[in-house]
């Protein structure tokens, strides 16, 4: 008795006009652990860093510019994966929904990525110029030393606002060659984010107004800063006058700045709980979009200036489906 054959199936081709099937479960869960682990939407507060520090320089944005913005991507999300997996067992105490300890990502994968990041990284700002690697080899090397081992010391602050800093540079560094001009902004964008880690630190269990309070009166000493016109001169042989519009777009975001990080602020100083705290460090790693708009428009690049603020409503966007917690 001869059992049947299955019939055979015939191979149709998905018309061109059609959309894509949407992702199986599995795959959509693994990107939205993916997406959580290396902070997405945070991610949106890191190309205005190159991009204040061109603007810093006078000149336009160039190819290593953007070159210059790709490795400082690859190099903070080198840091987000290497922060969880320096922080697997402690998470998996107080923050258990994590992608590590939650078993949905492996901790050998987050440590592989953390390394493959850093090498694209470093191998972008080698394609972007020796200076801007000369630059980037100390950035990596502090995200590497924050994350593994001075995180939980007094070191570990300064270091995190090293790391900006530098972040900052590797624009000014990418586009002219030298990062000397940028000095000055570098200085302060290190200074928003010393006060943002200080207050972080204490941010599970909260109890004690005297972080957000500096925190507070230096983010009113930085938004002073950020309001003022910068003092014109000579920069690489070039006398740049700061454009009215560029004056008023330097207002504005140096007030966003102060909406967005002093209020949260204030509200810790009357009452440090977790969470009142943990919204303070929240509005304080967006309002890091605002002071590099407003360097960026201090500089005289309005454009520039202009570009960097657009991002911050794709972050607070992307911040409520993807959990950074």
């Amino acid at each position: 008795m001869n059992t049947p054959r299955p019939a055979t199936r015939t191979h149709h081709p998905r018309p061109a006009h059609l959309p894509p099937p949407a992702p199986r479960p599995a795959t959509a869960a693994r990107i939205r652990a993916w997406a959580e682990l290396l902070r997405a939407p945070a991610l949106f507060t890191v190309p205005g860093d190159v991009l204040a520090g061109a603007a810093a320089t006078g000149r336009p944005p160039t190819r290593h510019t953007a070159l210059a913005a790709g490795a400082s991507l690859c190099l903070y999300e080198a840091g987000m994966a290497l922060n969880d997996w320096a922080d697997r067992t402690e998470d998996a105490a107080v923050r258990p929904h994590r992608p590590l300890p939650s078993g949905r990502i492996r901790p050998g994968a987050a440590l592989a990525a953390a390394g493959a990041l850093s090498a694209a990284g470093l191998a972008l700002a080698a394609c972007a110029g020796r200076r801007t690697l000369a630059l980037a080899v100390p950035l990596t090397a502090t995200v590497w030393a924050y994350d593994l081992g001075l995180k939980h010391t007094p070191a570990g602050p300064p270091a995190m606002a090293t790391a900006r800093a530098l972040d900052l540079l590797l624009g000014a560094a990418a586009t002219t060659g030298t990062p000397r001009p940028a000095l000055a902004p570098a200085t302060v964008l290190a200074a928003h984010t010393l006060t943002v880690t200080l207050v972080s630190r204490r941010e599970a269990e909260g109890g004690s107004s005297a972080a957000p309070l500096a925190a507070l009166a230096a983010a009113g000493a930085l938004t002073a800063v950020l309001a003022g016109r910068r003092p014109t001169g000579t920069l690489l042989g070039r006398h740049r006058p700061t454009p009215a519009p560029a004056d008023a777009l330097r207002t504005a975001l140096a007030a966003s700045y102060a909406t967005a990080y002093a209020r949260p602020l204030a509200h810790a100083v009357l009452n440090p709980s977790p969470q009142l705290t943990q919204r303070a460090v929240g509005g304080g790693i967006r309002a890091t979009i605002a002071v590099q708009g407003a360097l960026a428009a201090r500089a005289g690049a309005p454009a520039t200036a202009v570009l960097t603020a657009a991002l911050a409503p794709l972050a607070a966007r992307l911040a409520r489906k993807v959990s950074t917690t």
